[in-house]
């Protein structure tokens, strides 16, 4: 028996896409304000057990999305442009191994282009990135006092929308 057997929370992320031309990307930016959690081993889940740091969950965010009007490399880029890549199990004010930086693919072609973006990526630190590229896992979704984190403090979710974000923490 493997451990993903014994363990769901070590299965692959196996789900449909949205919808029809839809793809599915993961990604592991620091705070979710939302979303959910994956690339752990503890398959019952609380934002409590995930905060202790016995999980080994990260706080990510799965998409759907067309890659005919936005592509993986499109997602990449605003991926780098939001973190810091070289801090480990940390962003901001944020510490802790459920706040490193990931990118979980669901393809080789997602790994591929993961994995030069980073080289890339890397000619504009000084400092080693530690963003790790890894098959996603299960995704949790968070819990519902974490879903629309942001609306329900006061800011908008709506699209387009450029109002700094503000951290509730």
């Amino acid at each position: 028996m493997s451990n993903s057997a014994a363990n769901p929370a070590l299965e692959p992320d196996t789900v449909v896409p949205a919808g029809e031309g839809l793809e599915v990307a993961q990604f592991a930016a620091g705070c979710f304000w939302s979303v959910g959690y994956s690339q752990g081993h503890h398959h019952e889940l609380t934002y409590e057990l995930v905060c202790a740091h016995g999980t080994g969950h990260a706080e990510v965010v799965r998409l759907h999305y067309d890659p005919k009007v936005c592509p993986y490399t499109t997602l990449l880029d605003v991926f780098w442009a939001k973190i810091n890549p070289t801090t480990l199990n940390r962003q901001g004010k944020d510490v802790g191994t459920q706040y490193r930086t990931g990118i979980y693919y669901y393809t080789a072609e997602q790994e591929r282009l993961a994995r030069e973006s980073l080289a890339e990526q890397q000619k504009k630190w000084e400092d080693k990135i530690v963003t790790e590229i890894l098959p996603a896992k299960r995704f949790y979704p968070a819990e519902e006092y974490h879903q629309r984190y942001l609306e329900k403090g006061g800011q908008s979710a709506e699209k387009g929308c450029t109002d700094p974000m503000r951290c509730y923490g």
